[in-house]
């Protein structure tokens, strides 16, 4: 491999890109998307999914709203994409252990984790909230997909469909700003 080959591919191995991001939503057959601003995917989901003609972004006030919306939704047969940071999933917890895992209902959590450090794996993170993001994910039994590069990208179609196929919610964790 060239060393122009090489460069590229460490490039792709810390990059996380928002346009394959909603592509791979988009291939999950997922409609909606139901967020509050969130500063950690805005500029390379939100925007995007805010221009995109084929999705519906649904903005709410709290990310509690986002989780019996989602519910909602799939009794309909329309499946949505709750993009929260992990302040507002950890706000929101009372309502997804309500709802998602009492309920069994396939709720599809994107989870940004903002202030998180490059490289630094979650559960090493200095930022309290960052750290206990992935545990309270497991305490409430959801399977979670960690994405922090373009290599993980390819979990999110996956994990969406069993979801859906399963009734049962997800969290995909965004560890990297997408760009």
């Amino acid at each position: 491999m060239t060393k122009t080959a090489k460069t590229a591919v460490a490039v792709a191995s810390r990059t996380l890109s928002g346009a394959a991001i909603i592509r791979a939503v988009k291939d999950a057959g997922v409609e909606y998307v139901l967020s509050v601003p969130d500063l950690h995917t805005s500029e390379g989901v939100l925007k995007r999914v805010a221009n995109d003609k084929e999705l519906k972004l649904v903005r709410v006030c709290k990310e509690d709203e986002t989780i019996g919306i989602a519910a909602g939704l799939s009794f309909g047969n329309k499946r949505a994409l709750v993009l929260i940071q992990y302040t507002g999933f950890l706000y929101a917890m009372n309502a997804i252990r309500g709802v998602a895992c009492e309920n069994k209902m396939p709720i599809v959590m994107m989870i940004g984790l903002l202030t998180k450090e490059p490289d630094v794996a979650p559960r090493e993170s200095s930022k309290f909230g960052v750290r206990i993001t992935e545990p309270m994910i497991d305490v409430l039994g959801i399977e979670q997909h960690y994405i922090d590069t373009d290599d993980d990208i390819s979990k999110i179609k996956p994990a969406i469909e069993k979801a859906y196929a399963t009734s049962t919610p997800v969290a995909l964790v965004i560890g990297r700003r997408p760009i």
